[in-house]
């Protein structure tokens, strides 16, 4: 069994995805937190397991349960993230009639909108911004509280709570349950105040949401909202940095994406493929022992898929560690797969595709700031984010 990596590097940082793949598609290690896990790094092998009835999300998933009260636990983990069959399909189901593709598609002007803007900030900011708090934070995070309908004064609240939310196990469990119990609070407020008058608004219809006599209770509402928000924001921020840093490091795709604008959507697909905003899924468990791959997956066992390697598995992809935008197909794993698919992967890529050729058409001449320096990422197992992108316009 591999030794643990430190909760400061990522899987693929800490070893590189030459070594992953050189080891096999299931792999043994430690997490820095002493848990033993079975690692899953091909691309084949994620979408299947990903798929298995036998591989179901664990009880134990949230962070610092041994330290957070039931009525904590409860009102955050009640989602369809952390939820198995058939309570899974009962809550995807009622969240997905509120999570409608007309509203995405609605939000397309707004999103244009409020890129726009931020463009024109950065253009009056000088000649260099840092990328991540100028653009890619605050479009996503504006998008997502007016797609829920949160007031703007209580925005940057919602982002210092929300990031100690994404990375739990980089907070101590108090300072986890301060910023938990606050924003459940006012997420309560909220609801009362969408069930008095109702808006049109995703909380509106997620309260309005029936399935025959079925509805969400309270605590799957807030529940929702604490998912939507984490992953509603914080994936799509990593998504246009990560895509943007790519595309810099990559002159000669970068000039055919601003010659060719239509090759923005397969540009995004190949973008997540190459550097996607997770490294790895929320961890899932065995319930029945699994043969795959040559290795048997014991009953009780966890299991952790390492997205970024199986979106570079070689025997999917050929010249994996290239970005090539032409690549007539650009599979990936970065919205994961089965029944916890994303239901924001919509969302996602309309922001993507808006925010880069947004960007690169106000400041055709963008280039990395520090060239010589690698970014900084966001310590963790979970997320695969850039802290900062200094860029000259």
């Amino acid at each position: 069994m591999r030794q643990p990596f430190t909760e400061t590097s990522g899987i693929a940082r800490h070893w590189g995805f030459e070594d992953l793949a050189a080891e096999g598609p299931v792999q043994r290690l430690t997490l820095f937190t002493g848990v033993p896990v079975c690692l899953i790094t091909g691309y084949a092998e994620t979408r299947e397991l990903l798929a298995h009835p036998d591989v179901v999300r664990s009880p134990l998933d949230g962070p610092h349960r041994d330290t957070m009260m039931d009525d904590l636990i409860n009102r955050t983990e009640r989602h369809m993230l952390g939820a198995n069959p058939p309570d899974h399909t009962r809550l995807r189901k009622l969240v997905t009639a509120a999570f409608t593709r007309r509203r995405i598609d609605a939000l397309e002007p707004r999103i244009r909108e409020i890129a726009t803007g931020l463009l024109d900030e950065m253009a009056a900011a000088g000649d260099r911004v840092d990328l991540v708090d100028a653009y890619s934070y605050p479009l996503p995070i504006t998008v997502i509280c007016e797609l829920i309908g949160i007031p703007a004064v209580r925005r940057e609240d919602f982002r210092q709570w929300s990031s100690v939310f994404v990375n739990a196990t980089m907070h101590t469990a108090e300072e986890y349950i301060e910023a938990t119990t606050l924003m459940l609070d006012f997420v309560h407020e909220l609801i009362a105040q969408k069930q008095q008058a109702p808006t049109d608004d995703l909380l509106s219809g997620l309260i309005a949401a029936r399935d025959g006599g079925d509805r969400l209770s309270e605590d799957e509402l807030t529940s929702m909202i604490f998912l939507l928000l984490a992953a509603g924001h914080e994936t799509t921020v990593s998504l246009i940095t990560n895509g943007v840093h790519a595309l810099l490091r990559h002159p000669d795709q970068l000039e055919l994406l601003k010659a060719e604008p239509d090759r923005l959507p397969a540009a995004v697909e190949e973008l997540l493929r190459y550097d996607g905003p997770l490294q790895a899924a929320i961890p899932y468990i065995a319930q029945a022992p699994i043969d795959i791959a040559g290795s048997r997956i014991e009953a009780g066992e966890v299991i952790v898929f390492a997205l970024l390697p199986a979106n570079r598995d070689p025997r999917k992809v050929e010249r994996p560690d290239e970005l090539d935008i032409t690549r007539p197909d650009s599979a990936h794993l970065a919205f994961g797969h089965g029944i916890h698919h994303c239901l924001g992967a919509p969302l996602a890529r309309l922001e993507g595709r808006i925010a880069l050729g947004l960007l690169f058409e106000r400041f055709p001449d963008l280039r990395l700031a520090e060239p010589e320096r690698d970014p900084v990422r966001t310590p963790g197992l979970l997320m695969n984010a850039i802290r900062e992108l200094p860029v000259q316009l």
